[in-house]
């Protein structure tokens, strides 16, 4: 174990991290150093080629974990644990879009929207921080979105888990600095991923229209957020909320 890299020891939990924000954050958070754990609702051999492919991919493990499910993440987290002993950093990624006009939205898109993007990471944090807690240290960090601040149209039931997110993290934070745990958000604007790419051309140049910096966001930049909140350097900040989207909202 190379001791000068600045999260060595450390031990990730990364949600929905099969693709996009999630897989570049895990695989940015091994480079630093830690053990990774790689949070997939299904484990497949294309993930799992992917992950063995990485370099220091010895400090990577694949976790089947679908977190609309308590009693899997019961199961994985207890996995994890038995496994690694303990969890010093968890990001909460994870998440699933159902849009639809509130007006003709139906109850199950809304609840199965709120059950994994809001629901699932307090699951989730509830089991990271009792052995954080032990330890008298962790880093949590939940990946939000600007519309959780701005609200859109066509996504009352994603705004509002992700406006959740930020609120659970508030409370959470102060519930737990006296314990040496941080508790933060990343708000992304529009990222390139599999989701950007596939919207029309109109849509896309209209939502650039929107960014004064005049791109889409990069899954890097936002790993480089989430790097900078999970290290030990950030042991000041918690509650908050860093907005990375390019000056389509200045919150």
């Amino acid at each position: 174990m190379d001791n000068a890299l600045p999260l060595a020891g450390q031990v990730a939990l990364v949600t929905g991290a099969a693709r996009g924000i999630g897989w570049t954050v895990a695989a940015r958070l091994l480079a630093e150093g830690a053990e990774v754990w790689f949070g997939v609702r299904k484990e497949t051999p294309e993930t799992e080629a992917g992950i063995r492919s990485l370099p220091d991919a010895e400090r990577a493990r694949v976790l089947p974990l679908d977190v609309s499910d308590a009693a899997s993440i019961d199961s994985g987290m207890d996995r994890l644990l038995n496994r690694s002993g303990r969890i010093d950093i968890l990001v909460n990624n994870a998440g699933i879009v159902r849009d639809g006009l509130l007006l003709r939205m139906k109850d199950e898109d809304f609840l199965d929207v709120i059950g994994t993007n809001l629901v699932g990471p307090f699951r989730l944090m509830r089991k990271a921080v009792k052995p954080m807690m032990k330890e008298r240290y962790g880093r949590i960090v939940s990946i939000s979105s600007v519309v959780g601040t701005t609200g859109n149209a066509g996504q009352a039931n994603y705004a509002a888990s992700k406006g959740g997110l930020v609120a659970l993290s508030k409370s959470l934070a102060l519930e737990v600095a006296s314990r040496g745990i941080t508790v933060n958000v990343v708000a992304p604007g529009f990222i390139e991923t599999d989701m950007t790419d596939a919207l029309p051309g109109k849509v896309r140049d209209a939502a650039l229209g929107h960014i004064p910096v005049g791109r889409f966001g990069k899954a890097e930049e936002i790993a480089h957020s989430v790097c900078y909140l999970v290290s030990r350097e950030a042991g000041f900040v918690t509650g908050q909320t860093l907005h990375v989207n390019g000056g389509m909202a200045l919150v």
